[in-house]
């Protein structure tokens, strides 16, 4: 587009490049800039989790009740590839931001392809259904890696707001996290899951407007990337994108008429890329001449906190697949006398998290230098993660048959465990990356959470496959325990995780 064309994404004032001045403090104290970005991630969140809530309901259920028919395992199978897409397109949404289109950009034209994924969701044909999800993964992919750093860039590098300001970021993530499954679960049972999926097309619009009429607030909107590439190389490059993504369509095409691409093989496809890219980006960076002897040895720790948040969030991301299957057919629905749809369990997640999140803030103030070192926090989230799979293991043990229905506090009570797990972990986890990435790979620090992410959709797409074949109590008591196991690992590596981490505390 010629720059004398009026655009959207391409602010002309000079301000659009420099933080916001410090008396900037319109919105709660910070800059008014928050307000947008924290509001573009609630819709966005109450989109993405509002539609996750219901996805694996939807594979799962019948034909004729407007489902897909896939049997329990293969469903939570699928919901966690597509899972494993969206954080491993998040990687390659980092660098485009950073060398192509600009951060500003790379959240607008993410979102824009959320919403038109969501719009396709609401079309009531499975050819619809996963041309959307690929339409989200990749808007996912550009707008999630991308909002969190234009939030650092509203304050300047000494402004004591920051810390702060995260938090009341993270806090619109989950008020959007449980906001979203009340309103998609409520329509998915009553009117159809496409009207659920509606209604995710709805929220990811809305946040959409209110992004560019508050788009004036935001710092670092500029229209080039931060780190562009050359004139040449940036030709380049987006002639190999375009040409691999439509290679990639022709072929993918080819085998899937051969019969060869089917969908199980896909999933298998993208276990295997979830394995392989975290390998050989440690590989790289250990390898690296960029890399001193010093930030080579503090790799070596990150690594086994890597493996942690992968023990983590495989249990977390089932809470959207398989424990969603299991309240669906095996949980009560109604508490006190009220009735409700089984995908308003998954808003007990965010619901927790809003509450504990500034609990666990001020205990950590108030503990001051006596709070646990990182690695036990990221530890105890891990035992916590398992402990939500093994408490399961009470009510679905010793019954004849699979037509128990167990009271809803054992599922709330899950997800108590597995919300102050999730608070406990994602905070140390993305601190204790940001300060123990190498300098040469800091602005790439996003790809390697987002890995560990895709690793643990990964395996969960391979193992939820067991579902609804072995036991439920076997089911959730191997898999719980294997999570606690590691947690404890990570706190018997204590001492040389301390020793080898310093500085970070």
């Amino acid at each position: 587009m010629s720059r004398t064309t009026p655009d959207i994404d391409e602010p002309a004032d000079p301000e659009a490049e420099r933080p916001p001045p410090g008396d900037d403090h319109a919105f709660l104290g910070h800059p008014r800039g928050l307000a947008t970005l924290s509001g573009l991630e609630v819709w966005e969140r109450f989109s993405f989790l509002g539609m996750q809530a219901i996805l694996v309901l939807y594979f799962a259920d019948t034909v004729a009740n407007g489902g897909l028919g896939m049997n329990p395992g293969a469903a939570a199978s699928v919901a966690a590839a597509y899972g494993t897409m969206v954080y491993l397109v998040s990687v390659a949404g980092g660098w485009l931001a950073d060398r192509i289109l600009g951060s500003y950009r790379a959240v607008l034209w993410g979102g824009v392809l959320i919403a038109c994924g969501h719009y396709a969701m609401a079309v009531p044909t499975a050819a619809m259904t996963w041309a959307g999800l690929g339409l989200i993964s990749a808007g996912t992919g550009l707008l999630k890696p991308n909002v969190a750093s234009m939030v650092g860039k509203l304050y300047r590098t000494d402004d004591q707001r920051r810390d702060a300001g995260f938090a009341l970021y993270y806090m619109g993530i989950n008020i959007g996290a449980f906001a979203g499954p009340l309103v998609t679960g409520w329509l998915g049972d009553h009117k159809g899951w496409h009207w659920g999926f509606s209604a995710a097309a709805f929220g990811m619009t809305a946040g959409l407007v209110q992004y560019v009429l508050g788009r004036r607030h935001l710092a670092g909107r500029k229209h080039s990337a931060e780190y562009a590439l050359a004139p040449a190389a940036m030709r380049r490059a987006v002639r190999a994108l375009v040409g691999g993504l439509l290679g990639a369509a022709v072929l993918a095409t080819l085998l899937a008429s051969a019969g060869w691409l089917t969908l199980a093989r896909f999933v298998d496809l993208l276990t295997l890329v979830s394995v392989i890219a975290p390998v050989v980006y440690f590989a790289v960076m250990f390898r690296s001449p960029r890399v001193s002897a010093e930030e080579r040895g503090r790799l070596r720790p990150y690594a086994v906190l890597f493996l942690a948040s992968v023990a983590f969030n495989f249990i977390l991301f089932q809470a959207y697949s398989t424990m969603m299957l299991l309240a669906s057919t095996n949980a009560q629905t109604s508490i006190l006398g009220f009735h409700f749809p089984a995908g308003w369990y998954a808003s007990a997640l965010g619901a927790f998290e809003v509450a504990l999140a500034p609990v666990v803030a001020a205990l950590w103030v108030r503990m001051g230098r006596r709070q646990p070192h990182a690695s036990h926090k990221i530890a105890i989230g891990v035992v916590l993660g398992g402990l939500s799979f093994l408490l399961m293991v009470i009510p679905t043990s010793g019954h004849g048959d699979d037509t128990f229905r167990m009271a809803a506090w054992w599922i709330v009570g899950s997800y108590l465990l597995l919300g102050l797990g999730d608070v406990l972990l994602e905070t140390s986890g993305m601190s204790a990356t940001t300060k123990l990435a190498p300098k040469a790979y800091a602005s790439q620090t996003m790809a390697l959470w987002f890995l560990s992410l895709a690793l643990a959709n990964g395996i969960q797409a391979q193992v939820v496959k067991v579902y609804g074949t072995v036991s439920l109590p076997a089911y959730f008591g191997v898999n719980g325990a294997v999570a606690v196991a590691a947690g404890l690992a990570v706190i018997a590596l204590g001492p040389w995780l301390r020793r080898t981490m310093h500085p970070v505390h």
